[in-house]
């Protein structure tokens, strides 16, 4: 039997979680309006998915640990894997996936992976903490895909803009057949400001591998926006389908494979290895500013 959604709630957000892939399913204000993708199938079936071990595509879809080989999905497993429902009060809700045979058989490692979704006022967390159960350091990368309105409600006739907090300009990569180039093209940003538009993806997403910053805001110069904040989460991608109403804002640690560089995951942008008994933490928080 296939468990429920949990719904969890603040004065001024409502929000549901599916078990599978401990997945944010929407995100709504106190008057009704939805901030976070449907999932419509035309354009795009995810709404929030968590991306573990890996993050983007590996080449030929294989990964390698060591000697050890295996198929491997972009983006790794975790999305489409149901989470155990750990706990849950009125305003946040934590689930957890632990490896089992199915995972050990693609992804020869002990683990847990714990997410918590929770709510205070108009803002949003999402935290994940991977432990290494095991005896073998563990190599893996973590990130995040939630997708969000665009326009955002209340902003139907305005442009939309990527403000960074840092005021930073990043530079530019490109994915080529899903794996990472080492080459670099110049940031699309000014003075931290990036005004969006559809056919800036049509070269699939923007990635931003070093120099983003913590933070970030997504919607129209003036009035209602999204504050983003992240934790652990050096690398940046902003997706969409071309011409779909919805924008990824995605915070990772770890990218796609790198181009010709083999099947390792300890090769791939941004790896991390836990020592046994250790654990690493990746938060982000949304707010929403109507």
């Amino acid at each position: 039997m296939t468990a429920s959604p949990v719904r969890i709630a603040s004065d001024a957000l409502s929000a549901t979680i599916a078990p599978m892939g401990a997945e944010l399913q929407t995100l709504t204000t106190g008057d009704g309006a939805e901030l976070l993708w449907n999932g419509d199938a035309e354009w795009w079936t995810g709404r929030s998915p968590l991306l573990f071990p890996i993050i983007g595509r590996a080449p030929e879809d294989r990964i390698a640990i060591g000697d050890f080989t295996a198929p491997m999905a972009q983006h790794g497993f975790a999305r489409r894997t149901a989470f155990e429902l750990a706990g849950t009060t009125a305003t946040s809700c934590r689930h957890i996936l632990r490896d089992s045979e199915a995972t050990r058989a693609v992804y020869p490692f002990a683990f847990e992976l714990a997410q918590t979704h929770a709510l205070d006022g108009a803002t949003l967390s999402v935290t994940t903490k991977v432990t290494n159960t095991g005896t073998d350091p563990m190599p893996f990368g973590l990130g995040f895909h939630p997708a969000f309105a665009w326009p955002l409600p209340g902003a139907a006739d305005q442009p939309h803009a990527i403000t960074l907090d840092n005021g930073a300009e990043p530079v530019l990569a490109r994915i080529e057949d899903g794996l990472l180039p080492d080459s670099r093209l110049p940031s699309p940003f000014t003075n931290g400001d990036l005004m969006l538009s559809h056919d800036q993806f049509e070269a699939d997403a923007m990635i931003f591998p070093e120099g983003a910053g913590n933070g970030l805001r997504y919607g129209p110069k003036s009035g209602p926006a999204l504050q983003f904040t992240f934790e652990n989460l050096p690398n940046l991608a902003l997706w969409q389908k071309p011409g779909a109403p919805f924008l990824c804002v995605e915070p990772w640690h770890g990218m796609a494979a790198r181009k010709d560089a083999g099947h390792q995951i300890t090769d791939r942008p941004g790896t991390l290895t836990l020592a046994p008994g250790t654990a690493a933490r990746f938060s982000w928080s949304v707010t929403w500013r109507a």
